[in-house]
């Protein structure tokens, strides 16, 4: 194959993490013991959906008594009213005093407040009731529930989680002697094991700070649920893509490795005609798909021998096979070098 320079992408290889947007942990805002759990691990729900019940007696029972309170007060309140009518009315005739109709006038407002407070006791109890009924703050997936029924919690114990795996975020830490290169807009690959790309996206956030424990610069890139393959705080190797500039590519099958240096064969003219190969000490950068990046050792128009390199040497006599075309055999020192890929 003859060398042309082309668009070679510099890409960096990192360890990120799936996030999900809308990751939720249940925890209760009242303490007491676990009545029932109403869903199991695994479970969709819905927002509104009962999770868990905490036993209420106690809190019925304080909600019970403010309204048997209440009953008094709203008594006492209605006794005022009437007391300061009677007063009005004797206050209009000159029976009473004006002092005397002041009197009943307080009262009747103290009688009133009393009773807007245990008003709002009972409301406020009544609200605390229904923290005795944990219902699910978002759609999701119900994650692990470590409590059952009869545990005592707190409103620090971990109830369970719900998670939504249709909004995920991909985090990836980049060092932060790459920071100066970050921007909105790169290119972030999601790659498998063996270098399969699961899915290509952009960056959508880098932050403004650095994570003073690890000297690394968050970065964030939207990713879409594809047939279950991520999930919520999954590792996965991710790929940000700095650009791209003109390079030479070589197949991985034409490059040999000796004592831990890297080498290739050209195909050159000889003085009496025909072609020789010629080998050549090359540097490699990183691996793109089947190519070696190369950095130095082969320029532009060069051609490379890229099939039976086993079976030659530096000097060796080679003959240009049409791509596809089988090497001719019986001597060691006969290769190929096909621009389209000899055999």
């Amino acid at each position: 194959m003859t060398l042309v320079e082309s668009p070679v992408e510099r890409v960096a290889d990192y360890v990120g993490t799936i996030k999900s947007r809308q990751s939720t942990t249940i925890q209760p805002q009242a303490e007491g013991f676990i009545t029932r759990i109403a869903v199991s691990s695994g479970r969709r729900v819905s927002r509104g959906d009962l999770l868990f019940e905490i036993d209420a007696a106690a809190q019925q029972a304080a909600v019970a008594s403010l309204e048997s309170l209440r009953a008094a007060r709203e008594a006492d309140a209605g006794l005022a009213r009437q007391l300061v009518d009677r007063a009005r009315t004797l206050y209009e005739a000159g029976a009473v005093s004006l002092q005397e109709y002041e009197q009943a006038q307080a009262a009747q407002k103290a009688a009133d407040a009393q009773l807007q407070a245990v008003d709002e006791q009972i409301r406020q109890q009544r609200a605390e009731l229904a923290y005795y009924r944990v219902a699910a703050p978002a759609p999701g997936v119900v994650g692990d529930i470590p409590v059952r029924v009869g545990d005592r919690v707190s409103r620090t114990t971990m109830l369970t989680t719900i998670e939504d795996n249709t909004g995920l975020e991909l985090y990836v830490n980049v060092p932060v002697q790459h920071a100066p290169r970050l921007r909105p807009g790169l290119t972030v690959r999601v790659v498998d094991s063996q270098g399969q790309v699961l899915q290509t996206s952009r960056v959508s956030f880098v932050a403004p700070s650095v994570d003073d424990a690890t000297q690394t610069v968050l970065v964030k890139a939207p990713v879409t649920q594809g047939n279950g393959a991520f999930r919520a705080d999954q590792y996965v190797k991710a790929q940000v893509v700095w650009g791209a500039e003109p390079g030479l590519t070589v197949p991985v099958v034409s490059v040999s490795r000796i004592n831990g240096q890297y080498f290739a064969f050209v195909a050159e003219a000889a003085e009496g005609g025909g072609l020789v190969a010629r080998q050549r000490l090359v540097t490699l950068g990183p691996v793109v798909g089947d190519a070696y990046v190369v950095t130095s050792g082969l320029s532009g128009g060069e051609r490379l021998i890229v099939a039976g390199t086993q079976k030659i040497g530096d000097g060796a006599p080679v003959q240009e096979l049409p791509a596809g075309a089988p090497p001719e055999g019986g001597r060691g020192a006969t290769g190929t070098a096909g621009r389209g890929g000899g055999a």
